[in-house]
């Protein structure tokens, strides 16, 4: 089987290709990707629990914890205490981290309307709909099922 014509591979090369280029770009602003896409998923107004973070974006806990500290002493965001749950803190961006999430988010929109600019709505759609397949066939286990007690 030729590697470049699965899917797999296709998937792999090309979010590779994304995530180089977006950390390229961080880079000229001292950032990375991953500082890029933490700042975007805090609420810009009201700052987001950090228990919600991770499953928000995906992210194991220790890996978090460690851009979060990152972005802390850089001055990007800050640690609030949850007034509704004083077990928990909010993370909320400081002026600072509004202002390099604003360039991260034109980035975001530069990069999606450079490839809607040369994709059809159709193309487009029919890139969410394989996506979206393949994120349900994974969910509900239906390529592999419980691969738990097998050797892979």
């Amino acid at each position: 089987m030729d590697k470049s014509k699965t899917i797999d591979h296709q998937l792999r090369a090309t979010w590779q290709a994304v995530a180089k280029m977006y950390n390229e770009q961080a880079s000229k602003h001292d950032s990375t990707m991953a500082v890029a896409f933490v700042l975007l998923n805090i609420d810009f107004e009201e700052g987001t629990p950090s228990t919600a973070l991770g499953p928000l974006m995906g992210m194991e806990p220790t890996s978090l914890s460690r851009i979060l500290k990152s972005m802390e002493d850089k001055g990007l965001i800050v640690r609030v205490k949850n007034p509704d749950d004083g077990r928990s803190v909010i993370i909320k961006l400081t002026e600072f981290g509004k202002e390099k999430r604003e360039i991260s988010k034109g980035h975001v929109f530069q990069f999606n309307n450079k490839i809607r600019e040369n994709l059809t709505e159709s193309e487009i759609n029919s890139f969410f709909k394989v996506t979206e397949i393949i994120n349900k066939l994974i969910a509900d286990k239906q390529i592999y099922g419980d691969m738990s007690s097998e050797a892979v």
